[in-house]
């Protein structure tokens, strides 16, 4: 990093930075591996399906309160990344033209207005706190099992079209091989993409539904009908779930070229048994026999930003390792990804903690371990994300507190997607640091009000910079607010001086090479 500021001496930290690089391996040399990265998605689920982690029936003022304290709380563990379910049954979490009100805010019957913007509220209060927010949507399913198709909103499509509903076992799915679904499906988001400032879509596991023994998914009339050019209906159904994921991918590229879009896939891509390049696991699904869920070609293809696979195992658990997979996945992302990088994290069963058969899980350090796993060398993942909300905030056996003191007790950035554009920004144009009865308030003043997306806050005591590259120096990280963003280090001394370097990132999440720096010992 260089500093921006005339009146302050300038001072290089490229011989700094390699000097204290070879000093750290040299004092300790898994230091690479096990240090905590500058740079990694620390994201949690937010399930508002069957009302996991939200209860309805909130008016906006409760609603409102509930996420500023549920996201102040996840902000102090030092997550930065929600992923919230904003369509769970083709329903929505927001107001739309194309889907009915979701029954899970309200409590009601689908299709009740609740007189807010749920959504609206979650993205603007969690870009307060520096968090990034991803709509998480579920696209193919349209009821639970306990639902009836005439429990769902009259102008819900699986009702104004009912012959792009199929029912299986005892819940009811739009059918994946009828075009007009792909373009429905591709215009939600669409709209989605377009009225909200999201920094991603995500999908997870739901793509056919999950197979139900003696039972044939019933799709044989869009076969006949569509399908002529595959011999198997299998591979039809593989195509047809690609097509949806291409075409997503493009038109939230055409939309907002910068909002990720990631996918969460059972974390099986097939048992070796069945491929010789697949996992050495004896898993009972595969995403790509029963799912129909080809995530190497949406990795070769370039149709995703990020693959978070679900490895939700132990790290004994014969039948398939977490270990193992997480290798496996590794690979998979370092094989394949030639059209542009895919960002590997990985989904982690909080919710499996001291409550599971697997006797692993009766440790608090499983999942500690986990994390540890995924931040060597060896792996290709860049972070994890938590299933779910209600199990961090349950904290059976106090992991999450050995997370948050042990894994998670400094500031990480998100990794970037420097694929969809690789310019980086350049520092804001004036920062003022004063001293009040709070702490420091940073007033940040950038005339060119588009190409940082947030802004990064380092602090050093003294007059001289240290290193950019150790998140032990990052305050916290503040998205841009039109220009001039204001905030407030509470965390500062009175007693101390300090040296604040700010930089700016851009959407695709690539810093400034020069940071704005402001000593206060000058």
């Amino acid at each position: 990093m260089k500093k921006k500021n005339s009146k302050w001496k300038f001072v290089s930290l490229v011989a700094m930075i390699f000097a204290l690089c070879l000093s750290t391996i040299a004092v300790n040399p898994a230091a690479a591996s096990t240090a905590q990265p500058k740079r990694e998605m620390r994201a949690v689920w937010i399930s508002t399906v069957l009302n996991i982690d939200m209860k309805a029936g909130m008016n906006k003022e409760q609603y409102t309160a509930w996420v500023r304290k549920t996201l102040d709380k996840l902000k102090a563990s030092k997550l930065n990344t929600v992923i919230y379910q904003v369509r769970p049954t083709n329903d929505a979490m927001y107001p739309s033209e194309l889907a009915p009100w979701s029954s899970y805010i309200t409590g009601k019957k689908q299709g009740t207005n609740p007189g807010y913007d749920p959504l609206a509220i979650m993205v603007e209060e969690a870009h307060k706190r520096g968090m990034e927010l991803h709509a998480w949507m579920n696209p193919y399913r349209v009821t639970m099992p306990s639902q009836k198709l005439t429990d769902l909103a009259s102008n819900n499509v699986a009702r104004t079209n009912p012959s792009w509903v199929v029912k299986y076992g005892k819940q009811y799915y739009l059918n994946p091989g009828l075009p007009e679904v792909q373009n429905y499906l591709v215009e939600t988001v669409k709209e989605l993409v377009a009225n909200y400032d999201i920094d991603a879509i995500h999908m997870d596991d739901y793509f056919y539904p999950y197979k139900i023994a003696k039972e044939a998914f019933p799709d044989q009339a869009a076969y006949k009908k569509y399908g002529g050019s595959f011999k198997k209906v299998e591979d039809w159904r593989r195509d047809n779930v690609n097509q949806l994921v291409e075409n997503l991918y493009t038109t939230i590229k055409e939309t907002k070229p910068h909002v990720q879009f990631g996918i969460s896939p059972f974390g099986v891509w097939r048992n070796k048994s069945l491929d010789k390049t697949g996992s050495d696991t004896k898993a009972g699904v595969n995403n790509y026999d029963d799912l129909y869920a080809d995530v190497r070609t949406w990795i070769k293809n370039g149709t995703i930003d990020y693959i978070t696979p679900q490895i939700y195992w132990s790290r004994t658990l014969s039948v398939a390792k977490y270990g193992t997979l997480l290798d496996w996945w590794s690979h998979e992302v370092r094989t394949y990804a030639k059209v542009h990088p895919v960002q590997l994290y990985i989904g982690l069963a909080d919710y499996k903690v001291g409550n599971d058969s697997d006797a692993a899980w009766k440790n608090k350090m499983e999942l500690p371990s986990q994390i540890i796993a995924n931040r060597s060398e060896k792996t290709a993942a860049m972070g994890q994300m938590h299933f779910s909300l209600k199990s961090i905030q349950n904290n059976k056996l106090g992991y999450a507190t050995i997370v948050n003191e042990q894994l998670y007790n400094y500031t990480a950035l998100t990794p970037g997607t420097t694929w969809d554009n690789e310019t980086a920004p350049t520092e804001p144009t004036f920062v003022q640091v004063t001293k009040e009865a709070s702490g420091r308030k940073i007033e940040i003043i950038d005339e060119n009000t588009t190409q940082a997306r947030k802004y990064v806050i380092y602090r050093f005591e003294g007059d001289v910079e240290g290193a950019y590259d150790d998140p032990k120096n990052i305050v916290d990280v503040v998205y841009n607010m039109n220009g001039t963003t204001t905030f407030v280090d509470k965390t500062a001394s009175a007693k101390k001086s300090y040296t604040y370097g700010i930089t700016a990132i851009s959407a695709t999440g690539v810093e400034s090479e020069v940071a704005f720096v402001v000593s206060e010992g000058k």
